[in-house]
């Protein structure tokens, strides 16, 4: 199933942001982000229910991904985490948006958990998958486990220039195989692969992708006019906004552990959830959970 629903831009300091909108106008703003390699598809089994309940919905395209574009050609095409925040707050900016209920995933979530964290006014509540996504830079080089390492390959391909060839002349291929390894447990998903893959075609999607998985180790500079975030993320920010964290027990980057170890990142009413079955595309692998916890944040705050 693909939404029906209208593709819209707006303009901010740094993009022409496309996003997708339900619900009435004046409805209580909510805001699903995608994460990598994904895009607002993963989101059409929510949307729609959120905008029957009156919600006014919005399903942006991070920078790099589908009709999203960049409006200067001399922008550094960054993917570094407080690009990704700013980019969260200048789109509810300049859709005039004091204040929503945040959702997201992957790249998603760590905009939707920064922002929370660091301008926690602006953030009603926050559904955030796989808990508190703000990285640790300064503690990335620290080598984890093997069987965690092993998992890691495509963020020390990206590292290399032969990843770069390869991300560049093999996007699509690349993704649905990350798609099938991150999503073990789910049947449907090579079957909806197709839907997402044209959003991977967007000029920018290489170089945003290759400069996330490079800074985030330091092995790439960030974007200067992005430092005062970044020093800020290096502490890392406790959450103060009431929270739901969804977790995918078959999650191929990582299995959701026993033990919740991010909790002492949220300051606030918290509670975690382990989707049994669910990989890492957490609100199309299990749309009813994400669209519930959704729900109970709405109705509680």
């Amino acid at each position: 199933m693909t939404t029906t629903a209208p593709l819209l831009f707006v303009r901010t300091p740094m993009l022409d942001v496309a996003y997708e909108t339900h619900g009435p106008e004046d409805g209580e703003p909510v805001i699903l982000l995608h994460g990598f390699p994904y895009d607002p598809r993963g989101y059409d089994a929510i949307a729609p229910a959120l905008a029957e309940r009156g919600c006014r919905v919005l399903v942006p395209y991070l920078r790099g991904y589908g009709p999203t574009r960049f409006i200067n050609d001399q922008v550094m095409r960054s993917g570094q985490q407080a690009a990704l925040a700013q980019d969260l707050l200048d789109f509810m900016d300049a859709l005039s948006i004091p204040q929503a209920t945040l959702a997201g995933y992957d790249w998603g979530g760590r905009a939707a958990c920064i922002v929370a964290a660091l301008w926690p006014e602006r953030v009603r509540g926050l559904v955030t998958g796989d808990g508190y996504n703000i990285q640790d830079i300064a503690g990335s080089l620290k080598p984890r486990q093997p069987e965690t390492e092993h998992r890691l390959w495509y963020q020390f391909y990206f590292h290399t220039q032969r990843g770069v060839d390869g991300l560049t002349a093999n996007r699509r291929a690349l993704c649905e195989l990350l798609w099938t390894l991150w999503s073990p447990s789910w049947a449907e998903g090579p079957g909806l692969y197709g839907q997402t893959a044209p959003s991977f075609d967007n000029p920018d999607f290489v170089e945003v992708v290759v400069h996330s998985y490079r800074h985030r180790f330091m092995y790439a500079p960030g974007d200067p006019a992005l430092e005062a975030i970044e020093q800020a993320l290096a502490l890392q920010p406790p959450i103060s906004v009431p929270t739901i964290s969804l977790c995918g027990a078959d999650d191929g980057v990582g299995p959701a552990p026993v033990e919740d170890d991010d909790v002492e990142h949220f300051n606030c009413v918290y509670r975690r959830e382990v989707l049994a079955g669910v990989g890492h595309n957490i609100p199309q692998e299990a749309p009813a959970a994400t669209l519930a916890a959704i729900c109970e944040l709405l109705d509680r705050t």
